[in-house]
């Protein structure tokens, strides 16, 4: 006979892990069901091949695929239509890692709250049209309290200073010291008060001094898209699921793919199918279920789980589930700083790879500009140094102009230049992905996993106001890039969905006509399933989403020890 859980968490990234702990410091029994394997530190490592050419953390395309329908523009043949292909085909990866802690072991650790605008996108700014714009049926006071959590429970290094835009905090600072800085940290604070503009000590979801079983960053200069080997990144594995699993009450089954949510005539949730390591069917009952796989796998779950009272799937009764998918309006920029115009011991400085920029501007979070339509929403743009992965700088050089395969003494001649001429500094812009019909997940019907299940079919439209946000941000980027001193300045903004920033397909809302889950994540028609990844976003804001996500799971997390008669953990300090 099948043990039964209070509490049976599906996923085991951002949105589970908090769940997890929380539930299990609380006195529960705690289910942490993850598709991929459970690495440590040990097995991440700075192999470059195998991270961004032979996808080690993710799933093989063979096996598990997305279909993603892209929009094809071909205005000489008055051919528009949207085109489905499968990623095994097209090789575009949609997985950003699939293992316990899922994608939070590689992200970059950006970490910006949101700001008390983003939470009333339509009532602040009114209707766009063809955006599917909707106000979050919490406030920023009602996130505030978990935000500050997150800090200590994740573990986030920081500097806190007054600047225009700053958000309200119930605390003074943040629980670590910031991070080692760049030589180019100073010269940026410099350049940017002399442009008369706020620069912003970036908060990283990073150590910067150890705690616990995890060290300190030790300044490999590898973060992004790469594991840490010494836990110092604020992963949902290394920060939380280590802690629930020492106290006994959180069990975390690795390699059990969740197959379906089977409902019962009343719509209650009474058990979870999922394929264990060897493919054979498996059944975890609890008394409560909660979700937590990532939006689109999410919503990809949620849509085959079809029951007496879900005809269409769990929680897609309105027909929301699935829809108003976000990923995040973006661009990107660079300079290069030249070596010959700094003296040696600047040089030498310079080359340094470890220590992070770690700097921020939000003085354009709300812009107000007649050419843009008057008073809108902006974003944000974090600076940081190149990343040093030399696979990735090769693969610039792939082709010469005569689309040639580059290789051999061109090849090395143009590497030598990349690596030994100059310093690149790189920014990114974060603004809103406005939800609209042409972003949505459902299943395809054809192409399966290597389980025999439907792979999620992906439409990735975005609406164009969100470039044009990108474009106004990123040609600041550019001047200040330039004020700085770089030379052979660039920017790119394009609709192209960011594949690590991804939200929505089970917005949260007060009317069940509209959104799938109620204000605690709860979906509307079925009263033992909560969703607790960034699905429940209606409006993704103008940052990455991580700590967003975090705080909600532990906000969650208390709902749902009220719910089962505990005591709230939020009011008790728990040894980080």
């Amino acid at each position: 006979m099948n043990k039964e859980y209070d509490v049976c968490v599906i996923g085991s990234g951002a949105g589970g892990g908090p769940v997890a702990l929380a539930l299990s410091e609380a006195g529960y029994q705690v289910l942490v069901l993850e598709k991929g394997p459970w690495f440590t530190e040990k097995d991440f490592f700075k192999d470059e091949l195998a991270s961004s050419q032979r996808d080690a953390y993710k799933p093989s395309l063979k096996d598990e695929k997305h279909v993603i329908e892209d929009y094809q523009d071909d205005s000489d043949k008055k051919n528009n239509k949207w085109v489905a292909s499968s990623t095994e085909k097209g090789g575009q990866n949609f997985w950003n890692g699939n293992c316990v802690g899922g994608s939070s072991n590689f992200m970059s650790g950006f970490f910006w709250r949101l700001k008390p605008v983003d939470f009333k996108l339509l009532s602040e700014f009114g209707p766009i049209k063809g955006a599917n714009i909707a106000d979050w049926p919490i406030s920023y006071n009602d996130l505030e309290p978990y935000y500050a959590k997150a800090e200590v429970e994740v573990g986030i290094s920081g500097k806190v200073i007054k600047h225009p835009n700053a958000e309200p905090r119930s605390t003074k600072d943040f629980p670590y010291p910031p991070t080692h800085e760049h030589f180019f940290s100073a010269t940026f604070d410099k350049v940017c008060t002399k442009m008369k503009l706020h620069p912003v000590p970036m908060p990283r979801a990073v150590l910067s001094k150890p705690s616990g079983k995890r060290r300190s960053c030790e300044y490999s200069g590898y973060c992004a898209y790469y594991g840490c080997s010494t836990g110092a990144k604020g992963s949902s594995r290394a920060a939380l699921l280590g802690r629930a699993t020492d106290n006994g009450r959180c069990t975390i089954l690795a390699n059990s793919k969740v197959h379906k949510l089977v409902s019962d005539n009343s719509g209650k949730v009474v058990a979870a199918e999922y394929f264990d390591k060897a493919g054979k069917k498996q059944k975890a009952i609890a008394k409560i279920f909660v979700v937590a796989c990532q939006a689109i796998e999410t919503s990809r779950l949620l849509l085959f789980s079809k029951g007496p009272k879900h005809k269409q799937g769990l929680g897609n009764n309105s027909g929301q589930l699935g829809q108003n998918l976000l990923f995040a309006g973006s661009a990107s920029g660079t300079g290069d700083f030249l070596y010959k115009n700094y003296t040696t011991a600047e040089v030498n400085k310079i080359k340094q790879m470890g220590p992070f920029l770690n700097r921020g501007l939000q003085d354009w979070y709300v812009i107000n500009d007649k050419k843009l339509g008057g008073r809108i929403k902006g974003g944000t743009i974090d600076f940081v140094i190149s990343h040093p992965n030399g696979i990735e700088r090769a693969l610039l050089y792939k082709t010469d102009n005569d689309d040639k395969l580059m290789w051999g003494a061109e090849l090395k001649k143009n590497l030598v230049e990349e690596f030994r001429h100059a310093q690149y500094v790189t920014f990114e812009v974060f603004c809103d992905w406005l939800p609209n019909d042409n972003c949505f997940v459902s299943l395809d019907k054809k192409v399966k996993d290597k389980w025999g299940d439907p792979v999620s079919k992906v439409r990735i439209g975005h609406h164009e106001h969100d470039v044009d946000v990108a474009k106004y941000l990123a040609k600041h980027g550019v001047q200040v890039l330039e004020k700085m001193g770089a030379i052979n300045l660039r920017f790119h903004a394009s609709g192209a969905p960011p594949v690590n920033l991804v939200a929505g397909g089970c917005r949260f809302g007060k009317d069940p006509k509209t959104s799938v889950l109620n204000p605690d994540c709860q979906v509307h028609d079925a009263e033992n399933l909560y969703v607790t990844d960034g699905s429940f976003m209606p409006t993704g804001g103008s940052v990455p989403y991580t700590w967003t996500i975090y705080a909600n799971s532990f906000r969650v997390a208390d709902r749902i020890i009220e719910r089962l008669g505990g005591n709230n953990p939020g009011s008790k300090k728990r040894p980080v």
